[in-house]
């Protein structure tokens, strides 16, 4: 029995996704090994430009996630997890995203692809990218909390770490203490 076939008696002749019963077509869940029922899933043009096309991505038709992200077919979930992720500034998806299990091999294919792994950029004030190790300089007077000092306009901060969560922080040492400070009171040294 064909791939095609078998993905159409899965899903009853409609999109795993969003349920349309127009332009259904097999779609390859990348990356894969190779092709078999398990790494596709059944979909509608519109699910497959929007998945393909990040530009063409439309947040309300994506509320049909609400259902298709408890399938039992991990192409389906895997599809689901990376459109929640890609959608997830807009409030809703998130809330699915927490609610959402999926196995560890299924996690690791749906990042498999760098979808919601976006880069944190750190930068100086002067827009200079900051890199962990680097040399940075205070720009201005910087009262440390709990240190019991200030840190004078013109010190060199060498080595420092970033914080990865939070682009607008850095880790260094100043006086001997390690402190956290704001990106946009220090630029790059070279």
């Amino acid at each position: 029995m064909k791939i095609e076939a078998i993905l159409q008696d899965r899903s009853g002749g409609q999109c795993e996704l969003c349920q349309a019963t127009d332009d259904l077509q097999v779609y390859q869940v990348e990356p894969v090994e190779q092709i078999d029922v398990e790494s596709c899933a059944y979909l509608c043009g519109t699910c497959r430009t929007q998945i393909e096309d990040k530009e063409q991505t439309a947040a309300n038709h994506w509320r049909c996630l609400n259902e298709s992200m408890w399938s039992e077919v991990p192409a389906v979930k895997v599809l689901a997890w990376r459109l929640l992720t890609r959608l997830s500034a807009e409030g809703w998806p998130q809330a699915l995203l927490d609610m959402m299990y999926l196995e560890d091999d299924q996690l690791k294919w749906a990042k498999a692809t760098g979808e919601g792994t976006e880069e944190v950029l750190h930068t100086d004030c002067h827009g200079a990218k900051l890199e962990a190790g680097d040399t940075v300089t205070l720009v201005k007077d910087l009262k440390v909390k709990g240190g019991g000092f200030t840190a004078k306009q013109g010190t060199a901060v060498r080595n420092i770490s970033l914080v990865p969560d939070n682009p607008g922080q850095i880790e260094g040492k100043v006086e001997s203490q390690r402190i956290v400070i704001l990106t946009e009171y220090v630029k790059k040294s070279y």
